[in-house]
């Protein structure tokens, strides 16, 4: 790579190892049982919407209870969402004059924001109108983000408590965390953004004279404070149709860098609050590493695949086909690996124009079950039960007692989290080989043989695992695909979440039990190397045939 190349991921690097441990203090705070820091002006509005609700703050709740008001939420979320889109036509906000939206695809958008998602079978500018986007796409980026760090702090309470029934209060942890955490930043990035050109507008299109003497149609929307939430809470649908490509999102290079910086910001700092949360801050340095290693080795795989180019062109020209100009290569190459790595789905570029290998990157990234660093909260969560399964492994291996941070990690908490590990890989495959097969679903295809699979399988992965991303030579926007990204996208999220908070129950339930000579140390960088190992073996078993009939295939066909 050049030198520039290396400058801006030098300093992209330097941006989260400095905000890290900022970043993550604040969030120990507010996620710990404690006082946390401006309680004098969070403190009223959180106990206005504790009576508007109904809600006890001081009434925690069984993991049970806790995953029960989780699935109400949600769903009332996407009964709401749905709704809203059905009938915008007749709403307010509508400068476009846009009409509701079709069954199917309202479905499969409300089941996309409501799991943090963000798939988009269809164009913003021509489909939403400005109150569903404000009132009902926005809303959700806020609270399906501070859903997936409810059930990652719910996790670490189950690891610190001792002999307790419950883990939380689900409405407290959702209200502390949207008020406390992603409002205020969200307000700060989108004002930073605003200030840099991004736009932001409640009016309609504005139209232009073009040198050819026709008029244009300008679009024009709340641009700024979405695509800040949509960045920081690790969302990634966009309002414009080429989503962080379009320079109303996203209109310099220092733009660039800082809506890259805000998808990793938070998930690296809660690697960090969880250090402080559990009392040992090597535990946090330790899941922060793994996390780390995976995504820069990420980034830098798909940096040079993309520098390296198409070989049967020129191996010294970088493979500018479908990238954002402005940007170049090694920028795409390296936002797709961090947006594809935290559960984010906003791209810069086609990763359907990708070279193979290159393609291959941000199709790993999500089969690793995003975990480097993952979405907000769901990267947490799902490193600490690759964290659970590492123990045991290393306990079978050397003869030392699994336990992890004190609790004995047994056949109970080993059966959820092979289930946990088995739910998302079963709905990918399950519902790509069927698509595959099926005549109908096979002519969204844009492209035939193993480009075309892993158009598919990317799909299929981007929905499974709540990312958003896609090869965009798959036309996603049918009943087929609609119904079934849809489905997949709620049980990709849900089901991993309910199998979470029910192994954050049973450890809750345990006893402390003290460290000795046969507990294997998990705050060191060996246990961080075994962490990586052990994602990356579990993921190579489940993945590597498809990936071999997919992008490996088409590679070696170069």
């Amino acid at each position: 790579m050049s030198g520039p190349n290396w400058l801006q991921l030098a300093v992209l690097v330097g941006a989260v190892l400095v905000t890290t441990p900022l970043l993550g203090a604040y969030l120990a705070r507010v996620l710990g049982d404690s006082s946390a820091p401006g309680d004098r002006l969070f403190g009223p509005p959180e106990r206005a919407i504790y009576r508007a609700a109904g809600v006890d703050p001081d009434r925690e709740q069984p993991w049970n209870v806790y995953a029960i008001s989780l699935l109400a939420f949600s769903a009332v979320s996407v009964i709401g969402l749905f709704l809203l889109q059905r009938s915008q036509g007749v709403l307010p906000l509508n400068p476009t004059e846009v009409g509701g939206v079709s069954s199917a695809l309202a479905f499969n958008a409300a089941a996309s924001f409501v799991t943090n998602t963000n798939w988009q079978n269809y164009a913003g500018e021509s489909t939403m109108s400005h109150l569903t986007q404000m009132a009902g796409l926005a809303v959700q980026n806020f609270v399906s983000a501070a859903v997936g760090i409810a059930v990652a702090v719910a996790l670490v309470r189950g690891l610190i408590r001792r002999r307790s029934g419950t883990i939380g209060n689900f409405w407290v942890d959702l209200t502390r965390v949207t008020v406390r955490v992603l409002l205020p930043f969200a307000t700060m990035l989108a004002l930073l953004l605003a200030s840099q050109g991004v736009v932001q507008s409640l009016r309609g299109p504005a139209e232009a004279r073009t040198l050819e003497g026709t008029t244009q149609a300008i679009y024009r929307a709340p641009i700024a404070s979405q695509e800040a939430i949509k960045e920081l809470g690790t969302n990634g649908g966009g309002i414009a149709n080429a989503n962080s490509a379009h320079p109303f999102e996203n209109p310099t290079a220092f733009t660039n860098l800082v809506e890259n910086w805000a998808l990793l910001a938070i998930p690296f700092a809660l690697a960090f609050a969880f250090g402080r949360l559990v009392g040992d801050r090597r535990q946090g340095w330790a899941l922060f590493a793994a996390m780390f290693v995976l995504w820069i080795a990420s980034a830098g795989l798909a940096m040079h695949f993309e520098l390296d180019g198409n070989p049967r062109i020129d191996a010294s020209a970088p493979n500018m086909e479908g990238k954002e100009v402005r940007f170049g290569a090694a920028a795409s190459g390296l936002f797709a690996a961090s947006t594809t790595g935290t559960s984010t789905g906003a791209v810069i570029a086609s990763h359907d124009s990708f070279t193979p290998l290159g393609g291959a990157v941000p199709l790993a990234n999500m089969m690793l079950g995003e975990v480097s660093p993952g979405g907000v909260g769901a990267g947490l969560y799902g490193m600490l039960v690759f964290a659970l399964l590492a123990v045991f492994i290393a306990g079978l291996m050397v003869g030392r007692t699994p336990e992890y941070l004190g609790k004995k990690v047994q056949a109970a908490e080993m059966k959820l989290v092979v289930l946990y590990l088995l739910v998302v890989p079963t709905l990918i495959l399950a519902f790509a080989s069927v698509s595959v097969l099926l005549g109908t679903p096979k002519d969204s295809i844009l492209n035939p043989g193993a480009h075309g699979l892993s158009e598919v399988v990317y799909a299929f992965t981007s929905a499974a695992n709540n990312n958003g991303s896609a090869f965009g030579g798959l036309s996603g926007n049918t009943d087929w695909y609609n119904t079934t990204l849809g489905l997949a996208m709620l049980a990709g999220r849900f089901l991993p979440i309910v199998l979470v908070l029910a192994i954050a129950g049973s450890l809750a339930r345990k006893q402390h039990v003290p460290a000795t000579a046969g507990t294997f140390p998990t705050g060191t960088p060996l246990f961080a190397g075994l962490l990586v190992g052990v994602v990356l073996i579990m993921v190579g078993l489940t993945y590597f045939p498809v990936l071999a009939l997919g992008p490996i295939l088409e590679h070696l066909s170069l």
